[in-house]
């Protein structure tokens, strides 16, 4: 993406700035960074503390546990969701890794720093990002849901309990 404009069209458009003006889109944009990974690039990983979350502009970001003899993929963050917000505000280590699955994935950076300053300074903007992060914590485990129930139907046949 790196083009400002770009983003701000995506920004525009997304259901996390749809109540903000340009204005206050701008305003969001200068407390983040963009940054971008290439696949197999590894974003934050299992055991750290959150110190930022990530709005997935382009690419997909795979979450995945690891036992110690291999990692297990346990969901996806595409195009305009977040990543890394349940360790960022719990401020519990992470359970998952996150990593890139493809070539110049393009993610919005909020640091905890930058979040911090923003939430004093515009709260209104912080509100809208909150109410988003419970959405797309939503949508993860309704994703979530629906996998485990299909995987329990097949291992189990439909209808036995």
């Amino acid at each position: 993406m790196a083009d400002k404009e770009i983003v701000k069209r995506f920004l525009r458009d997304h259901e996390l700035c749809k109540a903000l003006t340009a204005s206050e889109i701008d305003t969001f944009l200068e407390y983040t960074q963009e940054v971008t990974f290439n696949r197999g690039d590894t974003i934050a990983d299992i055991g750290e503390v959150g110190d930022a979350l990530y709005l997935v502009l382009s690419g997909e970001v795979v979450l995945l546990a690891d036992d110690g003899n291999e990692e297990l993929e346990v969901g996806r963050m595409r195009q305009g969701e977040l990543a890394g917000e349940m360790s960022f505000f719990d401020r519990q280590p992470r359970t998952v890794r996150l990593r890139a699955v493809k070539d110049d994935s393009h993610l919005l950076k909020l640091s905890r720093e930058m979040y911090k300053r923003l939430r004093v300074e515009h709260p209104y903007i912080v509100v809208n990002l909150l109410e988003f992060a419970i959405v797309s914590l939503d949508h993860l485990v309704r994703r979530q849901s629906s996998d485990v129930a299909t995987f329990t139907r097949y291992l189990y046949g439909k209808g036995k309990k």
